[in-house]
């Protein structure tokens, strides 16, 4: 999962950028950057670490001009190289730099047609280079000097017929614009908004609204699936929809656990998603253990708080705040390596014992992917001297990978995978496990907007909406998962760790 953003301005914006990309640092904390443009020239600082640290004043007085692009990145197949860091630039046509949020189902296939078909070069294992040399190619294709939005538009529609999978992308074209789009299911996010100047309008395309609303733009609308926005340097905005059959799938795991709750998402707002699941979930808890003894619920920080508090309230029981958590620490989903992720836990949570001593305790968390986190906080709150503990899921059970962008490809390494939901409970630890259903999670997501016919929900259910993804793929792709594995041929060229002009040898 990753951040992306996108601006034309009427002066410099970089520090909108800036100020973007840490509002949207919790999709992705491994690697940031940074690109704008002016005079014809590139202008890209990028690497590994959190936005604070990767952007440092001398980085930002040399980030000049009036448009251009930014990501948060975390990686999808095992890898943190500073390689794969984004934006990724090519030269030709044009010179254009791209941004990516997803995963290309194809891309190992796309990767061997461009270079045996259309004669380029790819050289990092990611996929959103791909992407990058498969839109650069059918725009060079039009073989025109100086392209019109016509097109672009003509370059995306081509995307959508050779891309498979989930991508929400934001493109600069020097000297000519930005252009975002969205794949024709609309698995990942993206919207745009406007701000209006007495310089003229400006306009930003992210990956969330709340990435436009805490820099003083208004929503206009989310990007429809298959659609292209394209802004012209000097503030002119079309649409138009580029795929032939789209159709509105998001990824329900967006409500449950990545987008910020202060977030809409496809006309949905995710606090009151999440408000609603915890309904749902108390409904539940009823159902199953009606003559139930809890004490108290207790949140893990910070995702679940919102279905907590509902929850609590549903049940009549008090709602506390029993963990600690330490802002500097990652957060564990997003982090590469399971070492590091189970050695995190304790470090980045720390337990009241008051809240525990002598309770029965509920505690709440919006997913359960890998189990290592909620093991290890199962036993803290027995260790703070809790008398029984009890662990409720917002989301149902993850038991299939995930091949859109979210860093849970292997089945291994799920929890709930070919497991019951007593077996879960067993080894994490718990005297008692309660998950929501999907059917309860599809319809707290659906009653924001009930437009929303269907949502993406294939690491509940194993349903691939692009079908294109069978157990052969999914067991290559646990085969190439890790460090010392490629997942698209190439060598990897170390990333800079200074800004750099792209069009000046100084």
């Amino acid at each position: 999962m990753c951040g992306i953003v996108g601006i034309v301005g009427t002066s410099n914006v970089n520090q909108t950028l800036y100020d973007a990309l840490t509002v949207l640092q919790h999709r992705g904390q491994d690697a940031a950057g940074i690109v704008t443009f002016e005079n014809e020239r590139f202008f890209l600082r990028k690497d590994n670490g959190l936005v604070r640290d990767v952007f440092r004043t001398r980085h930002m007085r040399r980030l000049v001009g009036n448009v251009g692009i930014g990501h948060v990145r975390y990686p999808t197949a095992g890898s943190s190289s500073s390689a794969e860091a984004q934006p990724f630039y090519v030269n030709s046509p044009y010179g254009i730099t791209l941004a990516h949020n997803g995963n290309l189902t194809n891309a190992v296939d796309l990767s061997q047609d461009l270079f045996r078909t259309d004669l380029r070069h790819i050289n990092t294992t990611s996929d959103s280079e791909v992407l990058l040399n498969v839109f650069a190619h059918e725009l060079q294709k039009q073989g025109k000097l100086s392209p019109t939005k016509d097109e672009i538009f003509t370059a995306v529609r081509a995307v959508h017929k050779r891309c498979r999978g989930a991508y929400a992308v934001i493109a600069m074209i020097t000297g000519y614009g930005i252009v975002g789009f969205r794949d024709p299911n609309g698995i990942r996010p993206a919207c745009y908004g406007v701000k209006e100047t007495p310089e003229g309008n400006e306009y930003m395309i992210a990956s969330e609204s709340v990435a436009l609303t805490a820099s003083g733009f208004r929503v206009i609308r989310d990007i429809a699936p298959g659609e292209a926005v394209y802004v012209e340097t000097d503030g002119k905005l079309y649409t138009e929809q580029c795929a032939e059959n789209p159709e509105l799938h998001p990824c329900l795991f967006e409500q449950v656990y990545f987008a910020r709750p202060d977030s809409i998402i496809d006309g949905i707002s995710v606090y009151k998603a999440r408000l609603r699941m915890g309904e749902t979930l108390a409904e539940k808890v009823l159902r199953e253990f009606p003559e139930h003894d809890i004490d108290v619920v207790i949140p893990i920080p910070d995702t679940s708080r919102t279905s907590a508090l509902q929850l609590a309230h549903r049940l009549g029981v008090k709602f506390r705040e029993g963990f600690i958590k330490n802002r500097y620490i990652g957060r564990t989903f997003i982090m590469p390596g399971q070492k590091m992720r189970k050695k995190s836990v304790r470090q980045k949570l720390s337990p009241i014992d008051l809240e525990f001593r002598g309770k029965n305790v509920l505690l709440v968390d919006d997913s359960i992917v890998r189990g290592t986190t909620c093991k290890e906080i199962v036993q803290m709150a027995r260790d703070a001297g809790a008398a029984k503990v009890y662990f409720a899921s917002a989301a149902p059970p993850v038991r299939f990978p995930n091949v859109y962008g979210i860093d849970m490809p292997a089945a291994s390494e799920l929890i709930a995978h070919n497991r019951s939901v007593e077996e879960i409970g067993k080894l994490i630890g718990a005297d008692w496990l309660v998950y929501q259903d999907l059917e309860d999670l599809v319809m707290c997501a659906r009653e924001g907007n009930t437009d929303v016919e269907t949502f993406e929900c294939s690491v509940f259910d194993g349903k691939y909406i692009t079908g294109d993804v069978d157990q052969e793929y999914l067991n290559r792709l646990e085969d190439l998962r890790g460090d010392k594995t490629e997942f698209l041929k190439g060598s990897e060229l170390r990333a800079d760790n200074e800004i750099l002009d792209l069009h000046n040898d100084e």
